[in-house]
């Protein structure tokens, strides 16, 4: 899969104004693309290394901060000569320092490495960058190297206490277009004025207007869906969540009964899960048939501990099934996918594929087996962007809200070998832990929650009777796109009312902890 490279995808935005963002690996580019898309305005991460076409819908080019050096043998380049002149360019941290480097300007390891927050000095408050940028604005810094003299062709627009090069802009008649360079980040919070001048840069200078909204999304990409497809057939797997589903009503709106869709009851989903989703769907008017599976992958997961074994079994056994219903379909022409950005930047890095932290869950290995064209219609969003798509379109608050859930579903959250009784334990747990989050109206204060069956058994009293049942981990995290997540602060005595109840109504659990690790460097899920 591509790194997100829109070339493929013009489908999506083909006439919507956009920032787009050169990725040189840094950790925070993805907050720079969310920052810019509260300024409704879309924006679009590329490979350093890529080079897509310029046109006229690009209203201004940001280049990433970077774990390398500019001085270094190793650095990373960028053709500078096909955007500089032509569109308004912002450098953060490494992109500032290539800029100046690049014009002949001098950058050396820092004798004092900045790390954290620091005060912004010598503003020039006359430029539109730094227009209502406070003086001594608080800003965060991440740097090893500093940009101790700048080129001939940039002016100096703000210093801190450490660095003498804190902010810069070029000169009036340098270039037909402004180019500026910022030392510190402003996508993060703790540069408390950061959105002040990101909206200076996106709106002021680059001039975008700032109407790509939900509705706008909906509209455009349901004509480009209708204009893309026509009147071809569209096959697709439904989960229950959030994004299968709003992308498949995109669809729906597009093309209308020629969207077939799967509901499969992998056996692993939550408590009566599969019977409410699927009246849910109807209420919906998708065209949505059951199926039901559950055996044949309890079957296949048999004795099955590793959890990289498990995710194969289920995906390899997920397109055995949608393969067996698709073949008794005719005239299937495209595959339509719920990927949405996370999934698509987690794929692959700049530098080429990245680490494997877990075996995707989507059903990736469907081409291979039906010769469909693929159809992602959400590819480009992260997941609160999906959410507000779907409610434009009135999906129900209970899916829209729906939290994540695995595509391999509670068998990830069965730690070691999976069996029917393990799975009936962990669907009454779950479900008592939900919907007591939805009682004390905690659900939709969190991002997503679950518990998890460990293969521990501990011992227990209950009554006058010595006990040696399974444990139970809770889990609950709050995030805004999965990418990080901090767990979630839940009073004790909800978890303690949770924990009591899942105890006396379930024989079989005895103990309940509660997770409290961050993502990272813990995953969400435990496998």
């Amino acid at each position: 899969m591509e790194y997100c490279t829109i070339a493929l995808l013009n489908y999506l935005c083909v006439m919507t104004e956009k920032i787009l963002i050169f990725d040189f690996g840094s950790q925070y580019t993805q907050l720079i693309a969310r920052r810019i898309r509260e300024l409704n305005v879309y924006s679009e991460i590329i490979p350093y290394n890529k080079t897509p076409k310029i046109d006229d819908s690009v209203k201004g080019i940001i280049l990433s901060g970077s774990p390398f050096s500019v001085t270094a043998d190793n650095a990373l380049h960028i053709a500078l000569q096909n955007f500089i002149g032509k569109k308004p360019v912002l450098g953060i941290c490494y992109g500032a320092q290539y800029l100046a480097d690049y014009y002949g300007g001098r950058v050396a390891p820092s004798s004092k490495r900045e790390y954290g927050k620091a005060h912004l000095a010598g503003i020039s408050g006359s430029d539109i960058l730094m227009s209502e940028v406070d003086a001594d604005s608080q800003v965060w810094m991440s740097h090893g190297d500093s940009i101790l003299e700048l080129p001939e062709e940039f002016e100096l627009l703000a210093k801190t206490a450490d660095i003498p090069v804190a902010a810069f802009r070029s000169k009036p008649d340098a270039f037909a277009q402004p180019v500026y360079g910022i030392q510190f980040h402003p996508e993060v919070t703790h540069s408390l004025q950061g959105p002040i001048l990101l909206r200076n840069f996106v709106l002021n200078i680059s001039k975008c207007k700032g109407d790509w909204t939900p509705a706008h999304f909906v509209a455009s990409t349901v004509a480009d869906l209708k204009s893309k497809i026509g009147t071809e057939k569209v096959l697709m797997g439904l989960s229950g969540g959030v994004d299968s589903t709003v992308g498949a009503m995109l669809l729906h709106k597009a093309i209308g009964k020629n969207l077939y869709c799967f509901f499969i009851d992998n056996g692993l989903l939550r408590k009566d899960e599969f019977e409410s989703v699927l009246k849910s769907y109807e209420g919906m008017g998708l065209n949505v048939k059951g199926v039901q599976a559950g055996e044949l992958f309890l079957n296949n997961l048999k004795e099955i501990k590793d959890p990289e074994k498990k995710r194969k079994i289920i995906g390899k056994t997920f397109i055995d099934v949608f393969v067996e219903e698709a073949n008794k379909l005719e005239g299937i022409e495209w595959l339509g996918q719920g990927t949405i950005y996370p999934d698509v930047i987690e794929s692959v890095s700049v530098h080429g594929p990245s680490v494997t932290i877990k075996s995707h869950h989507n059903v990736g290995g469907l081409p291979e087996h039906l010769p469909l064209k693929i159809v992602e219609p959400l590819r480009m969003l992260f997941k609160d962007e999906v959410r507000r798509v779907g409610t434009e379109m009135g999906i129900p608050a209970e899916i829209v809200g729906r939290h994540p859930f695995p595509g391999p579903g509670l068998a990830i959250r069965i730690l070691g070998d999976i069996t029917p009784e393990k799975v009936a334990l962990l669907q009454e747990a779950d479900a008592i832990y939900i919907n007591m989050l939805k009682k004390y109206d905690l659900y939709n204060k969190v991002w997503q929650a679950g518990a998890v069956l460990l293969p521990v058994q501990s011992v227990g009293v209950m009554g006058d009777e010595r006990t040696y049942e399974l444990t139970v981990a809770l889990r609950c995290v709050n995030s805004v796109d999965g990418m990080t997540a901090e767990w979630s602060r839940l009073p004790h005595d909800f978890l303690a009312e949770v924990s009591g109840a899942i105890i006396n109504q379930i024989k079989g659990i005895n103990r309940v902890v509660y997770d409290i690790s961050t993502k990272p460097p813990a995953t969400i899920e435990w496998e």
